[in-house]
């Protein structure tokens, strides 16, 4: 065994496909990491817990463990069901309480939060959030999702932020396509999430060339919603993450059409002036997750 002169934390960024598990202390020093397939609860969680018991052989336990989860779930630690995952389309994850899984093995404090909280966290930490109050981070992918940095802490509330499935406007004479949420249709994940991209083109984002109209139907759909959280939440940055949030050929286009939503109303140079660094994307990049669990369970550890 190993002998740390600092403590080191157990990291899980949980999405719908994939989970990433890291353990270390930032950007900087991770001392090992490993990607697996979303399967079922049971076997998903096994493996996170044989990932973070190798590396508690080989490097000593852990201080705690942060995890970012894909939603919806419950994060409140006085609810009976914190560390659940709340009713969702993913087939077998409703109602597991994947919390209790990890404390049945680690003795340590575990913090839950959603995926997107943790992103943000993240982002505060180490990337384009570093020095501000108030932003927010917006992963758009398979699904949309937000979390929100307000006032120097992550907002929960009732439950969490849910800024994938906002109500927006929707021209069915310019876009029929109703919509892939199963939910509420045409919210914003409805109409502009990778899914959505693939089922109404029957191509993936990936494959769609830059010119392609799914591009600015896109931009429309994303500046509508980014106005909207613009004049709710008043962050001071929105970043933008996921596999299609992260496209460099659709940023300017959400950047000038959000733009030219708010109209001037909004009084400040960030928005007026700044465009492009008032809605960016992630300065972590595709790790912004990851890293966030990391930071998560910092915060948590009784030294962090």
């Amino acid at each position: 065994m190993k002998n740390n002169s600092s403590p080191l934390y157990g990291g899980i960024e949980g999405g719908g496909t994939k989970f990433v598990c890291a353990v270390g202390t930032g950007p900087n020093n991770i001392q090992a990491e490993v990607r697996f397939q979303t399967t079922s609860p049971e076997e998903t969680m096994a493996q996170a817990v044989d990932f973070f018991k190798q590396q508690e052989a080989a490097f000593g336990k852990l201080a705690s463990i942060g995890f970012g989860s894909f939603g919806p779930l419950d994060p409140n630690p006085d609810s009976p069901t914190y560390g659940y995952i709340l009713p969702t389309p993913k087939p077998g994850w409703t109602n597991a309480n994947v919390v209790g899984m990890l404390r049945n093995h680690f003795d340590i404090p575990i913090i839950f939060d959603t995926d997107v909280n943790a992103a943000a966290l993240g982002e505060w930490q180490w990337g384009k959030g570093q020095g501000l109050g108030t932003f927010i981070y917006l992963t758009i992918g398979t699904g949309i999702g937000g979390g929100a940095y307000v006032e120097g802490k992550l907002l929960h509330g009732l439950v969490h932020p849910e800024m994938g499935h906002i109500p927006l406007p929707h021209d069915k004479s310019k876009d029929p396509f109703e919509g892939v949420c199963p939910f509420h249709g045409d919210c914003l994940e409805g109409l502009a999430s990778g899914l959505s991209i693939e089922k109404r083109w029957g191509r993936r984002g990936a494959s769609l060339e830059v010119d392609h109209p799914a591009w600015d139907l896109e931009a429309e759909y994303i500046a509508s919603a980014l106005a909207t959280f613009s004049y709710t939440i008043s962050p001071e940055r929105i970043i933008l993450g996921g596999g299609v949030g992260q496209l460099p050929h659709l940023l300017p286009r959400i950047q000038q059409r959000t733009q030219k939503l708010i109209n001037g109303y909004i009084k400040s140079a960030a928005i007026l002036e700044n465009i492009e660094t008032y809605i960016t994307h992630p300065g972590l990049g595709n790790r912004s997750g990851v890293l966030g669990a990391l930071a998560v369970a910092k915060q948590a550890a009784p030294d962090g």
